[in-house]
C-alpha cells in the first residue's frame, strides 16, 4: 500500500554535495515562477483583462460567453474563480500519478511550461479578445497550482528534518527576489512606455508576456539539477486512476488525523493571508483614496521586505522552532489588521509602513507553514499529501473574500470588512497551537527533528 521513495540521505561528502546542488535548483522553480503571482495576478491583468472585457461588452455593460450574461467587470474574478476548480480537480490527481510513478520532474515541466506558454500567449490579449484572456488565465493559474503541488513534494527528498526550515526560507526568499526584480523592470516600460514608443495598451502585454518568458528560462535549471526517485512499493499495486485516487488519498489522510489538524488551520490562517494581500489595494483606493503609483509601489516594498522577512523568520524557527515562530507571525497578522483598520485616509507614509510590516511576515509565514507540513506527510506520498496542502492554499482561497465582501455589504465600511479577517487569524492560532506537531511527525512515520 504505502510507497517508500530510495533516497541518498549518507552522510557522505558526495551525498552532501549532490543534496545542495539539487536544492540550489529547486530554489529557482519560485524564482521562475513567482513573476506570475507579482506582476501578472496582483498587478497588471485585473485591470487590463476587464478593460478587454468592457471593450467587448454591449450597451448594458455584459458580456454573453455561451449566452450567459456577466457584467464584464466581473469577467476576472469568475474566471479566477474557476481557474480554482480546475485547479481543485486537477491536483489530487497528479500528486497521486507522481507518487505511484516517482517520475516528478516530467509532470513538472509539463505543469510549468503549459502556464508559461499560457501567460507568454497573453501578448495577443487586445482589443475585445475577453474569451482569450479568460482562457490563458485558466490554464496559467491552474497550471501553476499543479506545479507547485509537484515542486513542494520535493522538500522532504531534498533537505534533511534539521534544514528544511532554512531550505524552504530560501525558496521563498527566491521568489520575492524574482517578483521585484521584474516587478521594477515592468514598472519602468509602463510608466515610461511613451519614451519606449509603444502605447499603454502594448506595454501591459509585454509585461504579461514577460512573465512566461521568465517563467520557462528559468524553469530549466530546477528541471537540470533535480532528479526523479525510484519507488518501491511494498503492495500489491496501485491504487485507482482518477476520482478514485482522489477518494482515495482523502481516505488515506484520515488516518493521519493530526496532519488534518495541522491542514485546518493552515486554511484558516492563509485564508486570511490570502485575503489581505488581495484586498489591501481595494482597501488603499476605495477606503483610504492612494492612488495607483502609491499602491503598485507599496506592492513593490512587500516583495523586496518579504526576502527578508522570510530568510529572518528562518533563523528565528532555528532557535525558537517552526511552529512557535508561525504563532508569533499571527500574533503580528492580527496586530496589522488593527493598525490598518486606525489608518488614516490619504496617508501614503502609513500605508508604506504597513505594507512593511505585512512583508516582514510574509513570506516567512508560507515557508515555514511548507517546511513545517513536509514533517508531517508519510513517506513516499510527498506528491499525494502536498496536493491537498494546495488546495487548502488555492482551491479554497474563497472564504476570506466572501467574509470580507458580506462584512462591507452589511457595513458599508471596508474598514468593518478588514477587521473581519481577524477571525482567520485567532482560529486559526488556536487551532495551530493544540496541535502537538512533534506526535504528529512521528504518528507520520518521520524523525522528530531537535527544534520543531
Amino acid at each position: 500500500m504505502t510507497a517508500d521513495t530510495v533516497d541518498r540521505t549518507d552522510g557522505s561528502a558526495d551525498g552532501a554535495s549532490e543534496r545542495r546542488r539539487e536544492q540550489r535548483g529547486w530554489y529557482f522553480y519560485d524564482f521562475a515562477c513567482s513573476v506570475y503571482s507579482t506582476s501578472v495576478l496582483t498587478v497588471f491583468l485585473g485591470p487590463y483583462l476587464t478593460s478587454v472585457a468592457k471593450a467587448a461588452a454591449d450597451a448594458d455593460g455584459f458580456v454573453r460567453p455561451l449566452g450567459i450574461p456577466i457584467r464584464a467587470g466581473s469577467v476576472f474574478a469568475y474566471t479566477v474563480s474557476v481557474s480554482i476548480v480546475v485547479a481543485v480537480v486537477v491536483m489530487p490527481l497528479v500528486g497521486a500519478a507522481a507518487d505511484r510513478s516517482g517520475r516528478k520532474k516530467p509532470l513538472l515541466a509539463l505543469a510549468a511550461y503549459l502556464g508559461a506558454g499560457a501567460t507568454a500567449g497573453m501578448f495577443f490579449l487586445d482589443g475585445d479578445r475577453y474569451l482569450l484572456g479568460a482562457l490563458l488565465l485558466i490554464v496559467a493559474n491552474a497550471s501553476l497550482a499543479v506545479s507547485m503541488v509537484l515542486y513542494n513534494a520535493y522538500l522532504p527528498q531534498i533537505a534533511g528534518p534539521e534544514e528544511r526550515d532554512a531550505v524552504s526560507s530560501r525558496g521563498w526568499a527566491f521568489g520575492y527576489t524574482s517578483g521585484a526584480l521584474v516587478l521594477v523592470l515592468n514598472l519602468v516600460l509602463y510608466t515610461g512606455h511613451d519614451s519606449f514608443g509603444v502605447s499603454e495598451s502594448m506595454a501591459v502585454r509585454i509585461c504579461l508576456a514577460s512573465a512566461g518568458v521568465w517563467w520557462g528560462a528559468f524553469t530549466l535549471v530546477p528541471l537540470r539539477r533535480l532528479r526523479d526517485r525510484r519507488v518501491v512499493r511494498d503492495g500489491a499495486g496501485t491504487v485507482g486512476t482518477g476520482w478514485r485516487q482522489l477518494i482515495a488519498t482523502l481516505r488515506d489522510m484520515r488516518r493521519h488525523p493530526l496532519t488534518l489538524s495541522f491542514l485546518l488551520a493552515y486554511l484558516l490562517y492563509n485564508d486570511g493571508i490570502q485575503t489581505v494581500i488581495s484586498q489591501a489595494s481595494v482597501y488603499g483606493s476605495e477606503e483610504l483614496g492612494l492612488d495607483q503609483t502609491t499602491l503598485i509601489t507599496a506592492v513593490l516594498l512587500v516583495q523586496i521586505l518579504a526576502v527578508a522577512g522570510a530568510l529572518g523568520m528562518g533563523r528565528m524557527a532555528r532557535s525558537y522552532g517552526a511552529k512557535r515562530t508561525i504563532l508569533g507571525s499571527l500574533a503580528v497578522w492580527t496586530l496589522i489588521l488593527g493598525a490598518g483598520y486606525f489608518l488614516p485616509s490619504g496617508a501614503p507614509v502609513a500605508f508604506y509602513a504597513l505594507a512593511a510590516a505585512i512583508g516582514l511576515v510574509l513570506g516567512g509565514s508560507q515557508a515555514l507553514s511548507r517546511s513545517l507540513f513536509s514533517h508531517l506527510v508519510p513517506s513516499g506520498k510527498e506528491a499525494e499529501y502536498f496536493s491537498a496542502y494546495e488546495m487548502s492554499d488555492r482551491g479554497l482561497s474563497w472564504l476570506g473574500p466572501l467574509v470580507f465582501g458580506l462584512a462591507f455589504q452589511l457595513t458599508g465600511s471596508y474598514r468593518d470588512a478588514i477587521i473581519s479577517l481577524v477571525v482567520f487569524f485567532a482560529l486559526g492560532f488556536v487551532l495551530l497551537a493544540r496541535v502537538p506537531v512533534r506526535r504528529a511527525i512521528a504518528a507520520a512515520g518521520n524523525p522528530v527533528p531537535e527544534r520543531i
